[in-house]
């Protein structure tokens, strides 16, 4: 591993019961979770959906086992979470980080909501509330992906909080809709400017991406301001009349459409490269 990330180590162990099939949160307490979708089909289906959130906020004012945990995450990578018992804040915990990606940074605050809320005393049910529903369904997601140690550690907590009975749900609230405890949480986020010390380490998503960008940047400079694509190279183009660029995630510009047919995707690369010396064809015949 060299300085460009940071030496930052990936720690996380493939063999982790969480992502056994059989041993896993989801085979043992798959009813202990609800997910709530925000809607917004029309006004009615707006204001019924508001109406939920706060017959959701007094039903849990007045009751001592229940926990509402309100999360948010800031554009500079600042999240909060509040926990709320009684219709009182209990605990505030704020976190700043830099060099993050937005998952991370939004899972950042629930992991540490639900470390909280499990802690104390009492509390049989805790209910999350997020803006981004997505990545708290990406916790009980047993396939391989980045964010996993973030992930392990908070499925630790909910087994143990699952054990007596307890359940937790997931409550969706877009911070445009202006709901009171969100609008609050969200707020007090855009208004905490921390002083950052340097320098600052990256996360290991972050490093990964950023190398990724890089390497994308430097290959298109070199492709597009030199002759190895030949003269007869099709340019592709999308909306906009955009070119389309490589990119290394959801199955790149353009192969998706070819891969389903390895005949069909053989014809389409010849088309548009047009048989251009690049890759290994020009490192054997124009070395």
């Amino acid at each position: 591993m060299d300085n460009r990330f940071n030496e930052v180590f990936l720690v996380f162990d493939p063999l982790d019961k969480e992502f056994s099939p059989g041993s896993r949160i989801i085979d043992s307490f798959s009813n202990c979770f609800l997910f709530y979708p925000f809607k917004k089909s029309s006004n009615k289906t707006f204001k019924t959906q508001l109406h939920l959130l706060n017959d959701l906020m007094i039903s849990s004012s007045l009751d001592l086992s229940h926990a509402l945990v309100v999360t948010d995450t800031s554009n500079i990578a600042t999240s909060i979470a509040h926990i709320h018992i009684c219709d009182k804040t209990v605990t505030k915990t704020i976190h700043h980080a830099v060099n993050v990606l937005t998952t991370e940074a939004k899972l950042f605050p629930i992991r540490c909501g639900i470390n909280q809320a499990t802690s104390i005393p009492g509390i049989s049910k805790i209910i999350v509330i997020t803006d981004l529903l997505y990545t708290a369904q990406r916790i009980f997601d047993s396939s391989l992906y980045l964010h996993q140690i973030h992930i392990v550690s908070i499925l630790n907590k909910l087994r143990r909080f699952f054990i007596n009975n307890n359940s937790i749900k997931f409550w969706e609230c877009p911070s445009w809709c202006d709901w009171s405890l969100y609008k609050a949480i969200d707020t007090e986020t855009k208004q905490f400017h921390p002083q950052l010390l340097y320098p600052c380490k990256s996360s290991w998503n972050f490093s990964k991406k950023n190398e990724c960008d890089n390497i994308l940047s430097s290959w298109k400079m070199t492709f597009q301001a030199s002759d190895l694509k030949g003269h007869h190279f099709l340019n592709l183009y999308g909306k906009y009349n955009n070119h389309f660029e490589p990119i290394y995630v959801k199955g790149s510009s353009w192969l998706k459409y070819f891969g389903h047919s390895n005949s069909l995707c053989v014809r389409a690369t010849r088309a548009i490269v047009n048989h251009a010396p690049i890759g290994k064809y020009r490192l054997r015949f124009f070395p």
